[in-house]
C-alpha cells in the first residue's frame, strides 16, 4: 500500500484541497446568490416608459425577413424599432423598406461605408443611439427572437428610479449534437457568472442580445469613447466601465429572455469565441483576478485529481473530494439551470466545465488582437 504521508502526497493532496475550497468558496459565495435567490417581493417600476429597440444589421437581410417581425408583436404600449443598416450590400435596405410600411413605429438609419475610414459595430450602435426617439434603449441582434410578447416590458420593468442598466439574458436555440450543447453550457456559465457578479454588487459584463440601459448614461459617460478603438465590446466593456451596485440589476425571466441562432462549426464557433476573449483585458482588474482565478482552480484540481488517481496516492480522498465537489456542482448547476430554463445538459456539468475550461484557456491563449476583430 502506499504510504499516504509521503512529500510528493502531501503536497498534491494540499493542492487537491486548496483548489476545493477555492472551488467550492465560488458555489457557495458567488453562484448560490443566483441559483438559490428566491425573493419574497422585487420592487418593480410604477409606469411604463417608452422604449427604443436598437439593433445593428450588415448583411443581415434573411435573419431581418425572420426575425424583425417578432419585436412589432410586443404587448407594450410605445415603442419603436431603430435598425441602423451598417454598410449592407444584400438586399436588406428593400427588407427595411418593405417593413417600413408595414410597421409605423420602425425607424432606419442606413450607413454607407467610407474609402478611408472603415467603422465597427460601435460606431454605427452609436447613431442608432443618436437616432433613437426614447431615453430608455433596449439593445439586440438581428438574428434574436423574444421568446414571448413580455420581453419589453419584463426588461423595463426594472428601471426603478436609481436603475440604469438591466442585464438580460440571451440563450442559444436548442439542436442536436454536442457542439449545441457545448454552446449552451458556454453561453449559461457565461451568464451564471455575470448575473451573479451583479447579485453581489460587482456587476461586470452583459450581453448586446438582450441588454438595455438609459440614453442619458450613454451620453453623460460619453458612450464608447475610452474603447472605441476596439471593434469588440460595446456590451461588455460599456457594462465593466458603466455598471454600478446601485445602477445595474438583472433580469432572467423565461418571459424576458431573447433566443439567437447559435454557430453551427466548430471554426465558426472558435472566430466568435476569440473575438469575444479579445477584450477581456480590458475588464476591470478585480473582475479579470476573479474570472481567472475561477478557470485555474477548476484546471488544478481536475489535474491533481487525475495524478493523485494515476499515482494511486490518497486516491481515496481524492475521489471523495471529487464526490463532494460534483454533488455541490451538479445541484448548483441544476437549479440555475432551471431558473434560466436550460434544460438536457445538467447530468453532465462536470464534464462540460471541464471542458469549457480547457476551451477558455486555449481560446485565450490564440485570442484575436483587437486590432484583428471585425464587425461581420
Amino acid at each position: 500500500m502506499p504510504n499516504l504521508f509521503t512529500p510528493t502526497s502531501i503536497i498534491l493532496l494540499t493542492v487537491l484541497a486548496g483548489a476545493f475550497i477555492v472551488n467550492c468558496a465560488y458555489l457557495f459565495f458567488l453562484y448560490k446568490k443566483f441559483a438559490f435567490n428566491f425573493p419574497a417581493s422585487t420592487f418593480y417600476a410604477e409606469k411604463q416608459e417608452p422604449v427604443s429597440i436598437v439593433l445593428c444589421a450588415r448583411n443581415e437581410s434573411e435573419n431581418l425577413r425572420k426575425f424583425l417581425p417578432s419585436l412589432f408583436k410586443q404587448d407594450y404600449p410605445q415603442f419603436e424599432v431603430v435598425v441602423v443598416n451598417d454598410c449592407s450590400f444584400d438586399d436588406s435596405e428593400a427588407v427595411l423598406e418593405a417593413f417600413a410600411e408595414q410597421y409605423s413605429n420602425l425607424k432606419i438609419v442606413n450607413l454607407v461605408e467610407h474609402e478611408k475610414y472603415r467603422h465597427g459595430k460601435k460606431f454605427a450602435l452609436t447613431l442608432g443611439i443618436k437616432a433613437a426617439k426614447y431615453d430608455l434603449l433596449l439593445m439586440t441582434d438581428a438574428d434574436c427572437e423574444p421568446v414571448s410578447e413580455h420581453w419589453i416590458a419584463s426588461m423595463q420593468r426594472n428601471f426603478t428610479n436609481e436603475t440604469e442598466i438591466v442585464l438580460g439574458y440571451s440563450p442559444y436555440a436548442k439542436t442536436k449534437g454536442f457542439l449545441n450543447s457545448f454552446i449552451r453550457f458556454e453561453t449559461f456559465v457565461t451568464a451564471l457568472n455575470y448575473f451573479s457578479f451583479a447579485l453581489v454588487g460587482k456587476p461586470y459584463m452583459g450581453v448586446g442580445r438582450n441588454l438595455a440601459y438609459r440614453k442619458e448614461l450613454f451620453f453623460r459617460n460619453k458612450g464608447f469613447a475610452k474603447h472605441m478603438h476596439l471593434l469588440s465590446g460595446d456590451d461588455d466593456l460599456f457594462v465593466n466601465e458603466n455598471a454600478t451596485k446601485v445602477n445595474t440589476r438583472v433580469e432572467f425571466d423565461n418571459v424576458s429572455q431573447m433566443v439567437s441562432e447559435p454557430k453551427t462549426t466548430f471554426k465558426e464557433y472558435w472566430t466568435q469565441k476569440r473575438r469575444h476573449q479579445s477584450v477581456g483585458k480590458f475588464y476591470k482588474p478585480y473582475h479579470k483576478r476573479m474570472l481567472t482565478m475561477r478557470i485555474l482552480s477548476v484546471l488544478l484540481f481536475y489535474a491533481v485529481l487525475i495524478t493523485m488517481i494515476v499515482l494511486r496516492t490518497n486516491f481515496e480522498i481524492a475521489l471523495s473530494l471529487f464526490g463532494l465537489y460534483l454533488i455541490f456542482l451538479t445541484i448548483t448547476y441544476r437549479f440555475a439551470m432551471k431558473k434560466l430554463n436550460v434544460g438536457g445538459i445538467w447530468p453532465m456539468a462536470f464534464f462540460y466545465e471541464l471542458i469549457h475550461n480547457l476551451f477558455l484557456v486555449f481560446v485565450t491563449l490564440f485570442k484575436l488582437s483587437p486590432a484583428k476583430v471585425k464587425w461581420k
